[in-house]
């Protein structure tokens, strides 16, 4: 392999993300269908690159519950919707906030059209539209470092020593570019042996794996690292800890999966300024936002409107061929959202 250097890390997210939704897994043959999503994770803990491998048939029937994100709440009425009518109360398990929000959340359901429900004098009751489907097999987590020097890898160590004890994903792997050197630099830097090495040719998509990781157990109690020693012969410091059951993971790795399965990777121009005049999207191995005034592929921080390079889109934009409500900036968008949204099935593929 004969990696360049990248613009920055956001880039080569980017490149990994693409690299995953072609070709994940790595050596090996693909059983299933993947998910590719970007930034997503629990409220301590943030990850890179999220890949879902799922089941075909079980992905086809999510499908029927809409693009959108079922949140937690949506998920304890609609996983638990019984198939004939029944008060919502006696029907759905008792949750561990007030039954109000449940209330809120059963005509939420309805509104969006994934449970049914009526009135039984002052009662609410409801009913499945359809089961929602065990459509997710594994979660695997990706952190990516295009250049993983001695510092890089002492900042990254405790995240992934968190990720391995709490065992959230099936998998955790660190991606970082190729240097093509007889013995990579990642391999030298002090990781967890549970952690995964991806070496990644960002330039033609490739990669190769450097160290495989070990599957965690997602099934078993999982451990919250809440503080840790900070290390060297001195330190007589005690960690602490805190432990996370079986329920609470399996809740939320599902929660997870419908984040990525509504916002994919391609969302990036959610967080930039597509229209700005110097936005473009630059077509090489894949669709990468470009920006004309930085002359390179620009960070969703970067392309903000404080950017002083910032320039709104000519009006006249808007009039030469393009659709009377938006110019070239509205085109990125449909055009990732489409590419986006092809990578979802569509609902048919689950009735059989």
């Amino acid at each position: 392999m004969n990696s360049p250097a990248v613009d920055s890390e956001f880039e080569f997210e980017l490149r990994v993300c693409r690299w995953a939704e072609r070709e994940w897994p790595p050596d090996g043959a693909r059983e299933g269908s993947v998910i590719v999503a970007r930034q997503l994770g629990t409220g301590n803990r943030r990850w890179d690159t999220i890949v879902l491998e799922c089941d075909p048939v079980g992905l086809g029937r999510r499908a029927r519950f809409g693009e959108r994100r079922l949140d937690s709440d949506l998920l304890h009425v609609v996983r638990n919707a019984p198939a004939e009518w029944a008060w919502y109360r006696e029907a759905l398990p008792e949750p561990d906030y007030p039954w109000r929000y449940v209330r809120e959340a059963v005509h939420r359901a309805a509104d969006r059209g994934v449970v049914e429900t009526r009135r039984d004098g002052n009662r609410v009751q409801l009913r499945r539209t359809w089961p929602y489907p065990d459509w997710l097999r594994r979660v695997i987590a990706i952190e990516n470092k295009p250049d993983l020097d001695a510092s890089a890898a002492r900042d990254l160590r405790p995240q992934l020593d968190r990720d391995v004890a709490l065992g959230l994903a099936d998998e955790v792997w660190v991606a970082t570019a190729a240097t093509g050197d007889r013995v990579e630099p990642a391999l030298l830097e002090d990781l967890p042996v549970e952690a995964g090495i991806l070496l990644v040719d960002p330039a033609d998509l490739t990669a190769e794996v450097a160290w495989y990781p070990r599957t965690l157990a997602v099934d078993d109690p999982g451990t919250r690292i809440l503080e840790n020693q900070t290390g060297g012969a001195r330190d007589l410091s005690a960690g602490r800890f805190d432990y996370a059951d079986p329920d609470w993971k399996a809740a939320k790795r599902l929660e997870i999966a419908e984040r990525a399965y509504e916002r994919g990777w391609r969302s990036f121009v959610g967080a930039m300024r597509p229209d700005c005049r110097h936005f473009r999207l630059r077509e090489e191995t894949q669709l990468l936002p470009w920006c004309g005034a930085k002359e390179r592929v620009q960070t969703s921080a970067e392309c903000a409107g404080d950017c002083p390079a910032f320039e709104p889109e000519p009006p006249a934009w808007r009039s030469r061929g393009w659709p009377i409500e938006g110019g070239p900036g509205k085109r990125c968008r449909a055009l990732l959202d489409d590419r986006r949204y092809r990578r979802r099935p569509d609902p048919g593929d689950g009735e059989n």
